[in-house]
């Protein structure tokens, strides 16, 4: 795939964040973008790196109507010396393409996606920031562009990636987060789309997210939409819990999303020798667990924080300290050999980082 480059006029350049300390999360973004159009009689078409722009969409665009719109979510890095890495940037185009099975969308070549990924990261380094714990948000898009009414797959697509930097995802770092359990809503059910990174997921949670924010909480646990008895995950996140000596996150039913940074974990923890188990835990066995001390620690995991220690759980209006508050060794120890990782400060055993640029 051939992919035209039309780079930015001085006049068009943005300044650049001078302190690293207030990047946020999410809210910059650099001077280009890739696009790539497709039509079902012509397939992809038209890829390019072109200066940031709004997009144009006729108001009768099939993603503003029937929510056919899917997303991933990754980083770039800047290590000490200067070399920019990825991390398992592949696993997020095949993730992309699961999401676009599932809602009759065209799929990406995964190898093509990805070079041009590079070339747009690659002319945007100067943007990759160099704090520890900072890095180059990348949100690859596909929307349905077709102007059609009626309810059916799309006929035409636009997939995009912009990219932008960003700091700590939550304002408090690496510090413990409050998470409430709703009972009240779900956010996805067996046989749905819960296992799509699809934008409808998250307009699901946005209630539920906003009514524990205002109880004080960072996010939501979500419990399985049947039974409302079993965790699944996290708002943002997948969910781990340190029950004893076993290492508990709920199973890939086809529910909650298949996180990159969770399968890093699991992977993390077996070479540890530590034992994983994917299965069903329940509201009960997790509040039993706290309550006799056998749980010992709590944490999410997603690209955005990659490992986030979970200081409290709220139910039923009774609140759960996990481990006094504070942040667990083995949580901890995660974060920092994950970090590692990324940022090429150690030998990455399972081959899941890739340099491209020195």
């Amino acid at each position: 795939m051939k992919v035209k480059i039309t780079q930015a006029t001085p006049e068009m350049k943005k300044p650049k964040p001078t302190d690293e300390n207030k990047l946020g999360f999410g809210a910059i973004f650099t001077d280009h973008f890739f696009t790539m159009k497709y039509a079902t009689d012509k397939g992809w078409y038209d890829a390019q790196i072109e200066p940031y722009r709004p997009l144009m969409l006729d108001p009768a665009a099939m993603a503003l109507h029937y929510g056919q719109e899917i997303f991933e979510g990754l980083k770039a890095y800047r290590a000490a010396d200067e070399a920019i890495y990825l991390f398992r940037p592949a696993d997020n185009f095949r993730r992309l393409n699961s999401s676009a099975r599932r809602l009759c969308m065209p799929e990406v070549d995964v190898d093509e996606a990805l070079e041009a990924l590079k070339q747009l990261v690659i002319l945007e380094k100067d943007w990759i920031p160099r704090g520890r714990g900072t890095s180059l948000y990348i949100r690859p898009t596909m929307i349905a562009t077709e102007p059609a009414l009626g309810v059916r797959p799309a006929k035409e697509y636009l997939f995009y990636i912009i990219v932008g930097p960003v700091g700590a995802y939550y304002p408090q770092g690496f510090s413990p987060t409050k998470i409430y359990v709703t009972t009240d809503y779900v956010r996805s059910v067996v046989g749905g789309i819960g296992a799509c990174k699809a934008a409808a997921n998250y307009a699901a949670s946005l209630l539920a997210s906003k009514e524990a924010g205002e109880m004080g909480y960072t996010q939501v646990l979500w419990l399985d939409a049947i039974e409302r008895k079993y965790a699944e995950e996290v708002g943002t996140s997948n969910i781990f819990f340190l029950v004893k000596d076993e290492l508990v996150t709920p199973p890939l039913t086809g529910s909650i999303l298949p996180g990159i940074t969770r399968d890093s974990v699991i992977k993390l923890a077996g070479k540890w020798g530590m034992k994983v188990s994917e299965r069903q835990i329940s509201i009960d066995e997790i509040l039993n667990s706290i309550d006799s001390g056998a749980m010992k620690e709590v944490f999410a995991s997603g690209t955005a924080a990659i490992v986030s220690p979970v200081g409290f759980i709220h139910y039923k209006l009774k609140e759960y300290p996990i481990n006094g508050g504070a942040v667990g060794p083995v949580t901890e120890k995660l974060y920092n050999e994950i970090l590692k990782i990324q940022y090429g400060e150690q030998d990455d055993p399972f081959g899941w980082r890739i340099k491209i640029a020195d």
